[in-house]
This record gives structure tokens, C-alpha cells and sequence, in this order.
């Protein structure tokens, strides 16, 4: 029996045993990041990092999808209200190359919080894992998905580029450029076959795997886990991860300013969020990048 449940508008927070479990929780909205979910996810982790009786950590989501994105809906209608507005006395993230930067920037400090803590990091990937949802992913330490997850980014077909970029880490420059050039997504099953997931399984063991690897993982000394944890992750600082992060951010902002970000903005207002998305996603046919092995 999981203890310590508690459930904020956008974050369920329990314990089980030596395991924390950070779910996110708009199953309505897909799980979709707003600044809300980012304060109220960042400040769960700190909470599992500085408790005790805490190992390990389990970022999950309720509902079909572990996380479909950045709340777009919620970000055009914002835009829609800041775009112009001088007589505010903060920066709206619209309007400069350096508001936009600044903007990812502070966001992607929330999502990188699982590179950052001491305790290893488990992310269980179910449903979508698209867009926004694979900054939150890539940044655990290690993913397990469902064999028919899908994680990709086709929001490089017209929105930008991930701000998080984490890939070439994890599946290299060819499959990195791959996905990204193209915004297909991978199965699960083939996530794992070229380093994206650790693993794939059936989506109907998803929950006793997690669990078993976790609890596992969680049985050991939390300083010793740390320390193989750390190391692993100061290599990656020390061959310029940090620095390509800050990188990501600008050449994100950078995308946000060319011609096919401004046509498909056009799109949503003439057709709204998901009319415009399915215009931009249907020369790709189901857009699922497939392994021949």
C-alpha cells in the first residue's frame, strides 16, 4: 500500500515502501506541461530527494498518455493575451529572441530537476510520450516503456526544436537527426532497441516492471546510489551536456522565428490547435519510424 498520498491539482506524490512516486495528473488534458504541473512536479522531486526514507523515484502519468506535450491550448491563449502587452513589468516570453530564451530556459531548469537531484530517477512511459513529454523523460535516468508507447517530437515539423536536448546522449547523431529531422515518433518496443528506453514490455506488466526495478534499485544505500549516479552524470557535464542544454534553449527560440512557425501560427488561428497539428503531421502518414530488426 502506497503512504504519504497526496495529490495537488496537477501532481499525485506517494511513497511505497523506499520507492516515491511522482505521477502527473491532468489524465483530462493528456498530462499536458503548464507552468502549474512544472512548479508543483519540480517541487515533488526536491521533496522524494530530501526524504529519508526515499531511494529511488518513479515519474509516471495518470490516464492514457504519460504526457502529450507543453499545454498548448493554455499557450496560445496566453500569447494571445501578453502579445503587445508593454505595461507589464515581467517578461512575457514573446516579442524577443531573449524573452523566448529566457522563457525556455526557466522552464527547462524545472523539467532538468530529475538530472539534477542525488536519487536515481525511473521514468515509466505509457501512451504518448511526444513533444514536451520527452524533455520531462529524457532528463530520469533511465526510461521503461510500454512496447506500444510512441516518443517522439513532431513538433519539429513546424514548432521549433526541443529545448531539452538530450537525444544524441542516448541514441546518437544518425537516429538523433532521424527522428528529429523528420518529428516521427518510435514505438516503445524500438525505443529500447536503439538506447531511447532501457527497456519495452507489455503495457499490461508496465506497472510490475517499474515497480520490481524500482524497489530493487531503492534497497540500496541512497549515498551510495548517488555516487555511481553523479559520476555518470558529471561525464555528461564535463563533455558539455549543461552547455548544450542552454544551447537547445536558443536554437529552439531561434526555430520559433522562421517561416513555417509563423504559417503554422496562422493555421491555429484559422483552424485552431489540433486542425492546424493534423495539417502539419498528415504528409507523414501514422509518422512512426520503424526498425527492420
Amino acid at each position: 500500500m502506497r503512504k504519504w498520498l497526496r495529490t495537488t491539482e496537477s501532481i499525485e506524490f506517494a511513497v511505497k515502501g523506499r520507492v516515491a512516486y511522482v505521477t502527473l495528473n491532468r489524465p483530462e488534458c493528456r498530462n499536458a506541461l503548464s507552468p502549474e504541473l512544472l512548479a508543483e512536479y519540480r517541487s515533488a522531486l526536491l521533496e522524494a530527494d530530501d526524504l529519508r526514507a526515499v531511494s529511488a523515484i518513479v515519474v509516471a502519468g495518470n490516464g492514457k498518455d504519460f504526457c502529450a506535450g507543453y499545454d498548448m491550448k493554455g499557450a496560445y491563449a496566453r500569447y494571445a493575451s501578453e502579445h503587445g502587452d508593454e505595461a507589464s513589468p515581467y517578461r512575457t516570453g514573446i516579442g524577443s529572441f531573449d524573452d523566448d530564451s529566457w522563457k525556455l530556459e526557466r522552464s527547462q531548469e524545472m523539467l532538468r530537476t530529475p538530472f539534477d537531484i542525488h536519487k536515481p530517477v525511473i521514468a515509466k512511459v505509457h501512451g504518448n510520450c511526444v513533444a514536451g513529454g520527452t524533455d520531462l523523460a529524457l532528463y530520469c535516468d533511465m526510461i521503461i516503456a510500454a512496447d506500444n508507447a510512441r516518443i517522439g517530437f513532431p513538433a519539429t515539423r513546424a514548432m521549433g526544436s526541443p529545448p531539452n536536448h538530450m537525444w544524441i546522449y542516448n541514441v546518437g547523431p544518425q537516429w538523433a537527426k532521424r527522428l528529429l529531422l523528420t518529428g516521427d515518433v518510435l514505438l516503445g518496443k524500438d525505443a529500447a532497441k536503439i538506447g531511447l528506453a532501457v527497456s519495452s514490455i507489455p503495457e499490461s506488466d508496465l506497472d510490475q516492471e517499474v515497480e520490481r526495478l524500482a524497489n530493487s534499485i531503492g534497497s540500496l544505500d541512497p549515498e551510495l546510489l548517488a555516487c555511481n549516479k553523479r559520476i555518470v552524470n558529471l561525464a555528461l557535464e564535463v563533455g558539455g551536456a549543461s552547455v548544450l542544454q542552454r544551447l537547445a534553449a536558443e536554437m529552439d527560440a531561434r526555430a520559433h522565428l522562421t517561416r513555417a512557425k509563423a504559417e503554422f501560427d496562422e493555421d491555429v488561428r484559422a483552424l485552431g490547435f489540433k486542425g492546424a497539428a493534423e495539417k502539419r503531421d498528415k504528409p507523414f502518414g501514422d509518422g512512426v519510424a520503424r526498425l527492420s530488426w
